[in-house]
């Protein structure tokens, strides 16, 4: 005799049998209703990249969470993504929680991210990797595209440095932003930069696809004070002062006038050939094409720290130069060999403003007050690096 069970019971003993932890934007076990209840917040196909992933529990404390790069609240009871998801790309994220009792659950979803209309990437990053740099040296960054999402853009550049450097960026086009420090930073350490760029929302239907890392390393501290008024310099070279005679622009035109403010080194050549900007001939033109030797750069504009051409009588009495820093062989010696890209050369007491010159990608970033620089920010605040 065959015995007939209904079939609503044996669903029901069916069901009781399962948990639900694979299926759904939350789970526990079915079996004991005390167990945490998991959340997590993507699903499905067309997950946006720059929303993230968010893990919540209730009833119990997260224990772990994989399939993504993220952090824990302090009490453990939610987990966020660190940075955004990289467009169309599968994810599978695993949470586990527990609970007083000592009771758990685990909730597991599969996703997949959009993929991005349209794209953008880094063009350029200011200093080269593995390069030794000044205390003054900025990171430039340049985008392939115009950037409308400031601050989800700024929000993914990180900046980590051995001895947690306070800075900030500050954007000065809409394709390029710059990291300066408040201070200098400490010589001697390393300074690693990555923009995690992938999945970030930078315009409309506009997403980053690709990080970018660079390393780089802060060398020496060779902070030069230039005072065309005593007509010297004083060199400190990590702590070691030396002092050198130098005569200046000698300013019969407003162009010979050499800019006040804080300069960056920003290369260096055994030597250039200097011309004149007014042509040969011209009313009122002191025409010249001469070779310098031991030119370090400061100016976009055509000024540097040189070794003079003979007419040694002029340092440390008159300024007499088309717009350089004249000095000595000994002292053009002395500060072309230790300088490196982004030292700093302060000039003090002229009439000509290094902070108004007309060239765009002058380095100028040090003649702002660090107010005025936090408010080029989008995110308006100064981090420790």
């Amino acid at each position: 005799m065959k015995i007939r069970y209904p079939v609503v019971a044996l669903a029901l003993a069916l069901a009781a049998g399962c948990t639900n932890g694979q299926a759904g934007s939350s789970g526990r076990t079915a079996a004991d209703a005390s167990a945490p209840t998991l959340r997590i917040s993507a699903s499905g196909q067309s997950v946006r990249p720059d929303q993230g992933v968010t893990v919540t529990v209730s009833g119990g404390t997260l224990e772990t969470v994989t399939g993504a790069a993220g952090g824990f609240n302090a009490g453990r009871t939610s987990w966020r993504t660190t940075w955004a998801l990289r467009p169309g790309h599968a994810y599978t994220v695993t949470a586990t929680a527990k609970n007083a009792k000592g009771r758990v659950s685990t909730v597991t979803r599969a996703f997949r991210t959009q993929k991005a209309p349209r794209t953008i990437g880094i063009a350029d990053v200011t200093p080269a990797a593995g390069e030794t740099v000044g205390v003054g040296m900025p990171i430039i960054v340049d985008f392939t595209g115009p950037v409308a999402n400031r601050a989800n853009v700024e929000r993914a550049l990180e900046v980590t440095s051995a001895h947690r450097d306070t800075g900030a960026w500050s954007w000065i086009s809409d394709r390029r932003v710059v990291y300066r420090t408040e201070k200098y930073w400490h010589p001697h350490q390393k300074v690693a930069f990555t923009a995690h760029l992938a999945g970030v929302r930078a315009a409309r239907d506009t997403y980053g696809v690709r990080d970018v890392s660079r390393s780089f390393a802060i060398g020496a501290s060779n902070i030069t004070v230039a005072d065309a008024r005593s007509h010297s310099m004083t060199v400190d070279h990590d702590g070691t002062k030396k002092r050198f005679k130098v005569s200046m622009g000698a300013g019969t035109r407003p162009d010979t006038i050499t800019t006040s403010g804080v300069h960056l080194t920003r290369e260096k050549r055994r030597s250039v050939t200097m011309t004149a900007t007014c042509p040969k001939g011209s009313s009122g033109c002191d025409y010249y094409k001469e070779r310098v030797e031991l030119a370090v750069r400061i100016t976009l504009g055509g000024e540097y720290v040189h070794k003079s051409v003979g007419e040694y009588y002029y340092l440390g009495r008159q300024n007499a130069s088309h717009g350089c820093v004249r000095t000595s062989p000994a002292g053009a010696r002395y500060f072309y060999d230790i300088s490196q890209r982004g030292d700093i050369v302060d000039v003090t007491h002229t009439t000509r403003p290094f902070a108004n010159e007309p060239y765009a990608d002058d380095w100028t970033f040090w003649t702002r007050s660090w107010s005025r620089w936090l408010a080029g920010s989008a995110l308006h605040q100064g981090s420790r690096a």
